[in-house]
């Protein structure tokens, strides 16, 4: 199990990952440092054949107040002609590696268990599934410094809330409780703050207990499709996956349980 991270923890729960963000005095602030972490994190688990799920939350009562900005305010330096220069972990053009790396993993669900801010709301955006706690709050705060939204959001936010939502959101840059949210479509459920760690790792069970192949496939092509225009493209991808799902021991595997009226037993690939 991966065990070198400074700003994050990494464990293993059977076959769930629980990544949690861990600059918990910060209100877990992300810095170049835990994007890397997180990215790095991420591979580790997907490329695991014993995970199937991960589960992704914050330590503290934060999940993440979005960018450091007192990182940011150490790195700015003057150039001779007295303008700021951008710090390092604004000139990466907002993140461009999390949403990809997040499209390209197994499962991930967002168990927001406090503000969800900046990058902290646009991250989970990308994951696959957001369940807030009662006491979360969100903003798409970007406006407010000067800056434009980041991470995928302005392909995400859309899809996920629907445009006027993403529009109110990304021009007001107001902060929303979690009542609000699940209301714009930001999150899929709210949960008494207390139980959702348990809501989310029931339902990462869920997902882990049908079988892997299946589950990656369907997830990769919900992502691909769901920005296409064009429906031929969609069935014919929709096609090949089909065709692929069915030489799998996964699909004979089920096939076979269902004849003979037993729980399935699906491999780890």
């Amino acid at each position: 199990m991966p065990n070198d991270y400074e700003t994050i923890l990494y464990e293993t729960r059977g076959r769930i990952v629980l990544l949690t963000l861990n600059r918990p005095d910060k209100l877990n602030a992300w810095s170049a440092k835990m994007e890397g972490e997180f990215i790095r994190a991420l591979d580790a688990a997907s490329s695991d054949p014993s995970v199937h799920v991960i589960v992704v939350t914050g330590a503290g009562r934060a999940f993440c107040a979005g960018g450091d900005i007192g990182a940011w305010s150490q790195d700015i330096a003057t150039r001779g002609d007295g303008r700021p220069q951008v710090s390092p972990l604004v000139s990466r053009e907002g993140s461009p590696e999390v949403p990809v790396t997040l499209a390209r993993s197994k499962p991930v669900i967002a168990a927001i268990n406090g503000h969800a801010i900046g990058i902290g709301l646009t991250m989970p955006l990308a994951c696959d599934i957001r369940i807030a706690s009662d006491r979360a709050k969100f903003s798409a705060r970007f406006v407010k410094v000067g800056l434009t939204p980041e991470c995928g959001s302005t392909r995400y936010l859309p899809l996920v809330a629907g445009l006027d939502n993403a529009l109110f959101m990304a021009l007001t840059g107001r902060i929303i409780d979690a009542a609000e949210a699940k209301e714009r479509g930001l999150v899929d459920r709210v949960v008494p703050h207390d139980s959702l760690m348990d809501e989310a790792i029931a339902l990462a069970e869920e997902i882990s207990a049908n079988p892997p192949s299946a589950v990656w496939a369907a997830k990769r092509l919900m992502h691909e499709n769901g920005n296409e225009s064009d429906l031929r493209r969609v069935v014919s991808a929709e096609g090949y996956a089909i065709r692929e799902a069915r030489r799998q021991p996964d699909h004979a595997e089920a096939v076979q349980a269902f004849v003979e009226k037993r729980e399935p037993n699906f491999g780890s690939r």
